[in-house]
């Protein structure tokens, strides 16, 4: 049993402080079950009973915090999301150019993506790959477009990065990434530096072709 589990289930005196540490204990305990759970049966043929079963709480505890195998999910891919925003910050702090930049943010979302499936596949010892390929949108994604928007606008403002649409090229930035992941992720060996490389000459090329604002 995991240390969140234990103080799930021997939650003591629910001062304010404890009673805050024993929901994120149990949030954290479903999280982990799901995340099991998912990768070793799909998320498709899993049962919430499966999910509650593995991260030792009772149905009426599972249901505090989740209504739904959906929201459990979501979830997961909100957080996923807010550990990425803080990694898209620190690579913005250090670049240099705009090209420095879209290249540092494009290879560091392929690399979450590479390390989140490796993720996933830990707990498949046979390797069939069964990391949940779903879109949702929460608001942390929401959160990541517009951080990234705000990037770019920054970017622009000062001269940096072509004057263009912003809020086009931040979908059609993220667009190229979510869909390049996808299919690098089923390529074997998985290649981290030549799908970042692709995306950049594409959106770069096609960045040159766009008509500038005020022209």
């Amino acid at each position: 049993m995991s240390e969140a589990q234990v103080i799930a289930l021997n939650p003591g005196p629910l001062n304010p402080g404890r009673r805050a540490q024993t929901k994120a204990a149990n949030r954290l305990a479903i999280l982990e079950a799901a995340r099991g759970v998912f990768s070793e049966m799909g998320y498709e043929a899993t049962p919430v009973r499966d999910i509650i079963r593995r991260s030792g709480l009772s149905v009426g505890a599972f249901y505090n915090y989740y209504r739904s195998k959906e929201e459990v999910y979501q979830a997961l891919a909100d957080d996923g999301a807010h550990r990425f925003r803080l990694i898209l910050r620190a690579e913005y702090e250090k670049a240099g150019d705009f090209h420095g930049f879209l290249r540092a943010a494009l290879f560091a979302f392929f690399s979450f993506q590479v390390s989140e499936h490796e993720a996933w596949q830990t707990q498949r010892p046979s390797g069939e790959r069964l990391h949940p390929q779903i879109r949702v949108e929460t608001p942390e994604q929401f959160a990541v477009f517009e951080e990234v928007k705000a990037l770019l606008v920054d970017r622009i403002a000062r001269g940096l990065a072509p004057k263009v649409d912003a809020d086009y090229l931040t979908a059609a930035c993220i667009g190229v990434a979510r869909e390049l992941s996808d299919r690098m992720l089923a390529r074997r060996p998985i290649d981290v530096e030549a799908t970042t490389q692709f995306a950049l000459l594409m959106i770069k090329g096609g960045l040159d072709a766009l008509p500038r604002l005020g022209d």
